[in-house]
């Protein structure tokens, strides 16, 4: 069993004060719910809710090698970015696999921002150092900083009162950095993990509880409520959004999870050349999303799929009941030939073959552009 104590957020007080369940989560403990796990669904779907995602990790990667580490170690391709742009990447393994998935900022010439999943801060840190063989500067701020992701069709109206930021104005993938709720240099970015659109608000923990604060004041005429870590599961799977260490791990290819839109052969990286070679033969498995035929049957991680005959196709790697359809869903990887949508599977429940369909992701239509 491990010991290691966990890891705590600068407003971990707030929360407990705001009567949140805390668990352990990715070595922090965190806010899972405040409320139920539907309401808070609902009130981001439909509202505006504020997460604290402090728990992401926060890399500077600065000076003339920058980019050239960044290319050599990330799936998609960072020389398109400009100043104000974010792109979803990966780190590939050697191994065909992942070490992480994450988001590259570009702050400034030679200045980007790496945001990186909390599970994996120690990981990638020493995998970035390792191939940062041409001296890069590398900075680890991950304890300096909280992340407020605030999220839902009512976001814009919520935020506004607190910047002189148009943020109507900032396109989906871009960000700015300003002054909101009297801090300078947040950034803005207009990204997040939910498909209902919103922003992540990349805040010093020095002025954290200030920031808060004021957001959820500004945010009640709009019913903002604070949402736990529960509602952000049910959200992101409904967009099919994938989930470090269920969807796509050190053992899963981008390609087959359906990340080959960010898997750029236009310069090499980490098994390019393996990837390139996967990409042309074909992969045998995919991620796929399914929606359940009927109400009952929750698909949960490792449940066995299977076949009309009872046959195993692969397993779910992330499940649970949709809030917005009234139904189980999933996602889980199965053969190619079963990935197509429309394709009937089942979902082993308990000993029961409980039937499902493959549907194309989102299996929730957000409001967010692809």
């Amino acid at each position: 069993m491990d010991s290691t104590p966990l890891k705590t957020v600068a407003l971990h007080d707030t929360h407990q004060q705001l009567g949140a369940k805390i668990v352990p989560f990715a070595g922090y403990a965190m806010p899972v719910r405040y409320s139920s796990d539907l309401e808070e669904h609902h009130a981001v779907r439909r509202g505006v809710g504020i997460f604290d995602v402090s728990h992401m990790g926060e890399f500077r990667v600065r000076g003339p090698q920058a980019l050239g580490l960044i290319q050599r170690t990330t799936s998609n391709d960072a020389s398109k970015l400009t100043p104000g742009k974010a792109q979803y990447s990966c780190l590939p393994n050697n191994e065909g696999g992942i070490v992480d998935d994450l988001l590259v900022y570009m702050l400034g010439e030679e200045d980007y921002f790496l945001v990186v999943n909390a599970s994996n801060i120690d990981k990638d840190w020493q995998w970035l150092q390792a191939h940062n063989t041409e001296g890069a500067e590398l900075e680890n701020v991950s304890d300096e900083l909280s992340l407020f992701a605030v999220q839902g069709p009512r976001a814009a109206q919520a935020l506004q009162g607190l910047t002189n930021v148009p943020l109507t104005d900032i396109p989906y993938y871009s960000f700015v950095q300003g002054t909101l709720a009297g801090v300078e240099g947040v950034i803005i970015s207009a990204t997040g993990y939910t498909g209902a659109g919103g922003f992540e608000l990349y805040v010093p923990n020095a002025h954290a509880a200030a920031v808060w604060q004021k957001i959820m004041e500004a945010g009640q005429p709009y019913g903002i409520r604070p949402i736990g870590l529960g509602a952000r599961d049910t959200l992101r799977l409904e967009m099919g959004y994938c989930l470090y260490g269920n969807d796509i791990t050190d053992t899963t290819s981008p390609l087959e999870a359906g990340l080959g839109w960010i898997t750029k052969f236009t310069k090499p990286f980490t098994n390019s050349d393996n990837l390139k070679k996967q990409k042309e033969a074909g992969v045998a498995r995919k991620l796929v999303g399914f929606v359940m035929n009927g109400p009952g049957g929750l698909p949960r991680a490792h449940y066995p799929l299977v076949d009309a005959t009872g046959a195993s196709i692969g397993e779910v790697t992330s499940g649970g009941q949709s809030p917005t359809l009234g139904r189980g869903i999933g996602l889980g990887y199965v053969q190619t030939e079963l990935a197509a949508p429309g394709t009937p599977i089942f979902v082993q429940v308990r000993g029961k073959n409980l039937p499902a369909t493959v549907s194309k992701l989102p299996l929730v239509k957000g409001t967010e552009e692809a």
